[in-house]
Formats: C-alpha cells, structure tokens, sequence
C-alpha cells in the first residue's frame, strides 16, 4: 500500500452559520450531527426511570467492557497515569461502598476493611490511599475477587435502591435527597470510569509489539474511509454569552454556577481536523519547527521524542497506520486526528493560521451550530484554550465529596464535547473534561477558530 498523500486543510470562504448551498456530504453530515445531539439531548432529559433497572444496565455496562480481555490484562498498569481495568472496576465499587452503604444502610460492615485503603484514588476526607503508581502491582485480590466484591456491593445497593422503587417509607426527605444524590454521582462516577477503562486498556494493548486487538470486528463491518467533507468557518458575532450548567438534570459541580461572559467576534470550524490535514502538519516539518510549539510543550516534545500521534505507525512500504481497538490499521486520511496533546493541537491550530476555541466559545458555538456544525459530540474532546479554573461563584461541597473536581483545578486545560468512548447519556452541552497539557492517551482532537 502507498503512503497517504498530504493534504492541507481545504476550506472554503466564509460562510454563515448555515452555507446556503450544503454539498451532500455536508447535508448527510449535518443529519448525523442532528441526530446525535438530538439523542444526546433526550438522553438527559428523559422522564424518571426505575432507578434499580438504571443501576442495573450501568453496572453490566463495565463488566461489558472488561469481557474481552484476560485476567493479566486487567491487572498490567500501562503508565502511572493509567489504572488496570480491575482497578477500575472495583474502584467504582468502592465509591458506592463509602459513600453510600457506609452512610445509609443500617449496621454497615465493610466487604475488606483493607479495600477502603486500597482503592480510594484521591480522597484525603477518606484517608489513607495506595499509590497510584503502584496500582499495577496489586496482583492480590484477584480479579474474580474484585468482581465478588462489585456482586456483593450490588447486592447490598439494591436492596435500598429497589425498595426506593417500590416506595417504602425511608428515613425523611432530607435523608432522602441525600441519598438520591450520591447514587446519581456513583453512577455518573462510573460513566467516567468506563471511558478509562477503554483508554487505559487502549494504551496498554498498543506497548505490546504484537499489536492485539482489544476486540475483533464485527462480522461483515469494514472500517472504511468515511466521504471528505470541505472545512467550514461559522461567523459568530461578539456578545455577552451565558455558559454553564442551568435547568434540570444531573451536572458535576465544576459546571456551576450559570454565568455571562463577553466574547469577541469568532469564526468556528465546521468539523474536527482529520488525519489527512494532521499529515500535512508532520511532512511539512511541524514537529521540527520549534516557532509552533509553546515552550513547555517543545521541551516536552524533544524530551519525549515525539514526531507523530500517539498511535500513528510509519511503514516506509505501506504508509501511515493507526492503532486501534481493533488492531493495526490503516490511517483513514478523513477521519477526526485523535489522541492529541493540547501541546500538539496547539502548534497544530498555529501551523495551520488558527487558534483553539475558549470553552466559553465552544459552548456558544455548540449550542447555535448543532446539527450544521461537525462533530460537537460523539467523536473526540475538543481542547480549549482555557486554563481549567472555577467559574465565577463556585463553591465545592463540603466533605470527602467535595474532592471530587475542585482541587485539581490548576495547571490543566479544559476539553469540551464527548468521544467515540464517552457513554452516550453521560455528555452534554456543559460538560467540563480536563487534563494535563501532555496528556494524549484520552480521545481528543482539535477543532479550530480564528477571528472574524
């Protein structure tokens, strides 16, 4: 197979929020994107369903995606970053253990009194934790111990939950809200923890030189080069925006308070850079070129001797390929890049005659251009150019809980959206995702603006 030709992004002029004239793979484009917001949207705002059920499903939902892997894949730590997949899954059970059982089920006994220490990932309210380094040596307990202890979690969880559904008195409205409350936090906790479980086992698989696949394809699924699609800019006009969390629905407090802030005239991008644009930014000698990179990330490049994504593969006789859940496989040159630094997107969004978007703009944007605008949601995190910090009036919560967000805001920037591996009911509009300015083994990309 030859090499993949590279190719510079193609826009076109300036156009409206909606081009009078769509091609009809803009069109098609445009209806998928219709339809995952649309989803997305009733997603979160769906009638009450029993709690039980919705516990349930969300629990299955992790031991789905550990099915596929061996015990010694669930227990390997790919990085100090990362956490095995039985980390992960017993972590989560630990949530619900502490911060629920513990409070509300009379004469709570702990599973392992050794558990409480042994996943606590950063609870300083809890007490002691256990390296997070140094999780990948935890050979003991077992996996089908750890999944013992997520059997007999549930089992306890649901005698309240289920007894909540079929309406029995409980202990007062406030205990009541209190209790609600934290289940609906575990349960988002886990949705987290799934998207990690993919990550993390992603990056673990793609160390081993033998390149297995997480999973195989689908019978008769062919992992084909989607239709190009022309780059775009939206205009959107200066104005006083509100961004964050209001209404009805479950949000992380790192979403609140509701606030206004003034953004200039912006120009957004129709859809996320694809592999092919990313190409054009190597073979032109963007990795070598240190007038793109901020001076943190250039160093950290050099440091690293990073020259392509992640995951990206170079073949002198069959070109460029990706890593995959599947596999090795081919680079599809109109495919969103993924598994970008902020460093990366960065020097990438400068090459390129662009800037990242803020988050206040990203989320104006969004909210206007769903369903004409690319790729908002369901394909990678969009990195920001803004520092992750509270919103004006944020006050965390008192308690272990209140650990949740608040005190990692520092030295991290902000990613907007959803990805390929985000549950489709956990993303919305509001969400803020965060990570280290290095940090690529997430699902991100890049979506440009530059100013009007």
């Amino acid at each position: 197979m030859s090499p993949l030709v590279a190719a510079t992004p193609q826009v076109q002029p300036d156009t409206p929020d909606t081009p009078d004239a769509p091609d009809t793979d803009a069109v098609t484009a445009a209806t998928i994107d219709a339809v995952i917001d649309a989803a997305v949207q009733q997603l979160n705002h769906r009638g009450r369903q029993k709690l039980g059920d919705r516990y349930r499903r969300l629990r299955r939902q992790s031991l789905v995606i550990a099915e596929p892997l061996s015990a010694e894949d669930c227990c390997v730590q790919a990085m100090p970053d990362a956490s095995p997949v039985k980390w992960h899954l017993a972590h989560t059970t630990w949530f619900f253990e502490t911060f629920v059982l513990e409070r509300f089920q009379s004469g709570f006994v702990p599973f392992h009194p050794h558990f409480r220490v042994l996943f606590n990932s950063y609870y300083e309210g809890v007490g002691e934790k256990f390296p997070r380094a140094q999780r990948g040596m935890l050979t003991r307990p077992s996996l089908e111990q750890v999944l013992a202890y997520r059997e007999h979690v549930d089992a306890r969880m649901l005698l309240l939950i289920d007894a909540l559904d079929a309406g029995q008195p409980g202990s007062g409205q406030g205990q009541l809200a209190d209790f609600l409350a934290l289940l609906e936090l575990g349960m988002q906790h886990e949705q987290q923890h799934q998207e990690l479980m993919l990550t993390d086992i992603k990056i673990l698989l793609s160390l081993n030189p033998l390149q297995p696949a997480y999973q195989g394809l689908p019978e008769g699924m062919v992992l084909d080069d989607p239709a190009e699609l022309a780059l775009q800019w939206h205009r959107i006009d200066a104005g006083v925006v509100e961004i964050g969390h209001a209404g009805g629905g479950f949000c992380f407090d790192n979403e609140t308070p509701r606030h206004r802030q003034f953004v200039e005239a912006y120009q957004c991008a129709s859809r996320l850079v694809n592999n092919a644009e990313y190409q054009a930014f190597i073979e032109a000698g963007g990795y070598e070129d240190a007038s793109l990179w901020l001076a943190e990330g250039w160093d950290w490049k050099n440091r690293e001797a990073l020259s392509h994504p992640l995951y990206w593969r170079a073949d002198a006789a069959a070109g460029w390929h990706e890593y995959t859940e599947y596999g090795l496989q081919p680079l599809q040159a109109h495919r969103a890049a993924i598994h970008l630094s902020y460093y990366e997107a960065d020097a990438y969004a400068r090459w390129a005659g662009a800037r990242l978007l803020t988050e206040a703009e990203w989320e104006h944007a969004a909210a206007r251009l769903q369903g004409s605008g690319r790729e908002f949601f369901g394909v990678a995190w969009q990195w920001t150019s803004s520092s992750y910090a509270p919103y004006p009036g944020f006050v965390a919560a008192s308690g272990a809980v209140g650990e949740y967000n608040g005190k990692f805001m520092v030295n991290q920037y902000v990613l907007r959206g959803s990805s390929s591996a985000t549950p489709l009911n956990h993303a919305r509009l509001t969400y803020r995702n965060f990570f280290p300015a290095e940090a690529r083994w997430q699902v991100s990309g890049i979506r440009l603006a530059r100013q009007a």
